[in-house]
Parts: structure tokens; C-alpha cells; sequence
């Protein structure tokens, strides 16, 4: 395994993501945070967030190149939304 490459399934960051965030995430978010992405190294339960997605999760792998990503957005269901275009 590389340096760099991850160790938990995608599933399994799917399955923990949101209970980190919980857990770890939620009791420190300001109203202003709201709409924002949220990238999450499940592991440790470190995080960034920015108003890009890119920009979250690469301030993150500085830090925790290792990191097992789940990406989020706050006070939103999903990370993104699919529409229908008519």
C-alpha cells in the first residue's frame, strides 16, 4: 500500500462519514459555515472546510495525506444535488 492510498472501502467511509460528522463536526459549525463542504479524514476525525470542494479536501491531504475523505456539505443532505433539466 502507498503512502497515500487509503485503507477503508468506500463503503465503509460512506457508513462512518456522517457519524464523524456528528460526532465531531456538528458542535463546532457557525451559521456561516452553512452551505459549505466539509471534508473529513474519518480516522482522526480531522476536517477543513471551504466554500469549494477541491479546495476542502486538498488543505486536508496537506495535512493528512493518508486521509480517508468523506465529503460532506453542511446543512445539506448530500455534497450535491441532481437535477432534471427540462
Amino acid at each position: 500500500m502507498s503512502t497515500t492510498e487509503p485503507h477503508r472501502s468506500p463503503e465503509e467511509v460512506d457508513r462512518l462519514g456522517p457519524e464523524v460528522f456528528d460526532r465531531g463536526v456538528r458542535p463546532s459549525l457557525r451559521p456561516e459555515d452553512h452551505g459549505k463542504f466539509v471534508a473529513i479524514d474519518i480516522g482522526s476525525g480531522d476536517y477543513e472546510l471551504d466554500e469549494d470542494d477541491y479546495t476542502a479536501i486538498m488543505r486536508l491531504r496537506d495535512r493528512r495525506p493518508r486521509a480517508d475523505v468523506w465529503l460532506g456539505r453542511v446543512g445539506e443532505p448530500a455534497a450535491y444535488r441532481m437535477r432534471a433539466v427540462r
